[in-house]
């Protein structure tokens, strides 16, 4: 999508916009030969599809499984490879940290390795936020690097996100992290040849090693992983781009980010999904765009549980009528990317895409993944979302005489 073409046609309006975003939303077939949304008891988000425009939206390219971060850049219209934000960047932003104009982050990823010096678990057991916070607090007050100070953020549950502070850094660096399981650590090496990123690499590799001896007896983060390098980027803000009063609801930090990044106000989410609900209520009359994140489904299907994503999928349907009650002129409902309990991963698979509005034309009487491909929209790229909500909307002036 061009944003410049949004700037120029968009126009302030009273309706209101609601993006519902089921992180990992898409799936596969499990033995019964459904995926996990066809499989989840929907009446209400089955009734919403059967008087809805209906597509598979592909979020970076076709065979790519993309990242939250290029995931949810996409949804918000924009161009992941023009605008390439680090994970770390998001993490920072997400818990509130004010980042430097030279300043690298890192997001971190406690981990276990075992004897052998692979690593077994990426993510330590998903141990809880309060060990994770502790561990973190450990670190930071026994961690001594050269050349650089450093700033040590829990995040959330098994993850963190450092951010160097020093001058002649880069962020083009690969990650520690090998992305599976049953093998070892992955030095980091910088992407391109000069001393900013030579510099980089050798910090990121102090800092690992360091950080490991400090957690040489703990079980089970023994080890920590560094996703995501990056520096402050400048996006085109929602109010800039869309002429809106954007607000966002999302209870994990790193999505938190994203909508910083995008220019949307933060609001306070309640517990779980009925309280992100509670607070689209209590906020309703204040914007109009709302991009409320649900964390779970994406969770259930990296860990293999089919059924706990689609019992995901189910309390959001529950819960459906009361978003529906407050009369949003335009609903979507999506994910960011796929998240097959089949692979316990991201992966490149289309994303079930719903958009309710008065100028919609239904194709099905039912929200999965096959209904979605023979709908009106068809598989298109996710980049397209906010035009779509724009022009249902009627925020967009005609284009050309």
């Amino acid at each position: 999508m061009n944003l410049e073409l949004m700037q120029e046609l968009s126009v302030p309006t009273d309706s209101k916009i609601v993006l519902l975003v089921l992180d990992g939303l898409g799936g596969l077939p499990d033995e019964n030969g459904r995926t996990e949304l066809e499989a989840a008891n929907a009446p209400n988000l089955d009734s919403l599809a059967a008087a809805s425009d209906l597509g598979l939206a592909r979020p970076v390219a076709a065979g790519v499984s993309p990242g939250s971060g290029p995931g949810h850049l996409s949804l918000f219209g924009y161009n992941p490879f023009e605008y390439v934000v680090g994970r770390g960047v998001l993490s920072a932003l997400g818990v509130g940290f004010e980042l430097g104009e030279n300043d690298l982050a890192a997001r971190i990823n406690f981990a276990t390795k075992d004897g052998s010096g692979k690593i077994s678990d990426r993510r330590a057991g998903r141990i809880p936020t309060e060990e994770a916070s502790q561990l973190v607090e450990e670190i930071g007050s026994k961690l001594d690097l050269d050349g650089a100070d450093v700033t040590l953020l829990h995040e959330k549950e098994h993850r963190a996100v450092a951010i160097f502070h020093g001058e002649g850094f880069s962020d083009a660096l690969n990650d520690s992290d090998p992305q599976r399981t049953g093998l070892e650590p992955l030095p980091v090496k910088p992407q391109e040849d000069t001393p900013e990123a030579e510099k980089s690499a050798a910090l990121a590799n102090e800092f690992v090693e360091k950080v490991d001896a400090i957690l040489e007896s703990k079980e089970p983060a023994n080890t920590v992983l560094l996703r995501g390098f990056g520096m402050h980027p400048k996006l085109p803000s929602f109010a800039e781009a869309y002429k809106l009063r954007a607000a966002a609801i999302a209870g994990y930090p790193m999505y938190k980010g994203l909508a910083r990044l995008a220019g949307m106000e933060l609001l306070e989410e309640g517990e779980g999904v009925a309280g992100e609900f509670q607070t689209l209520k209590d906020n309703w009359d204040d914007y109009d765009f709302f991009f409320v994140h649900v964390k779970a489904t994406d969770a259930a299907g990296e860990d293999g549980d089919a059924r706990r994503k689609s019992e995901v999928i189910e309390e959001v349907d529950g819960l459906l009528p009361e978003l529906l009650d407050l009369g949003p002129d335009v609903l979507a409902v999506t994910g960011d990317h796929a998240t097959p309990a089949k692979l316990l991963s991201h992966s490149w698979h289309g994303v079930p895409f719903l958009l309710r509005s008065e100028y919609t034309l239904p194709t099905a009487e039912s929200f999965g993944e096959r209904t979605c491909i023979g709908g009106s929209l068809g598989t298109f790229p996710a980049e397209e979302i906010m035009g779509l909500l724009m022009g249902h909307a009627l925020k967009l002036n005609r284009y050309g005489a």
